[in-house]
């Protein structure tokens, strides 16, 4: 065991953590689109009295991406903060790099944290900590 590399997957777990609340925290913007959309469903959006409101197909619209996009970040963020968890007890490699690679769509703090993470997962001495940490029933 390279005491570099445990310091290296530690300080790639604390990361993990960083990235991942603040994923969540971007994941919130689209609550304005779901806001929206309820107004414009509501017919409080544009209610100048000059003209008819848009169809609420618009404002369903809105909503439904709106809470899709804030879904899909915070399931996202919840599998950084997991994927941290894991790099700390040197366990499911697998599943580090998956998040790793997933996390590239994130720029640029995400793309330089999952590349960080997929070199050092990929070093021989982290593969064989990983396995030494594997519960002896799973393969």
């Amino acid at each position: 065991m390279n005491n570099e590399d445990i310091k290296n997957l530690e300080l790639l777990s604390i990361f993990h953590y960083i990235v991942g609340g603040i994923t969540a925290l971007f994941s919130c913007i689209p609550f304005i689109h779901v806001f929206i959309g309820l107004a414009m469903i509501s017919g409080k959006f544009f209610n100048d009295g000059k003209g008819s409101d848009p169809p609420a197909l618009f404002g369903w619209m809105f909503v439904i991406m709106g809470a899709v996009f804030i879904v899909l970040g915070w399931s996202m963020a919840v599998c950084m903060i997991v994927a941290g968890k894991k790099l700390k007890r040197y366990r499911n490699r697998v599943f580090c790099m998956v998040v790793a690679g997933m996390e590239c769509i994130f720029m640029p703090f995400g793309t330089i944290l999952g590349v960080f993470t997929l070199i050092a997962l990929n070093k021989d001495s982290i593969k064989e900590l990983f396995a030494q940490a594997q519960p002896q029933g799973m393969v």
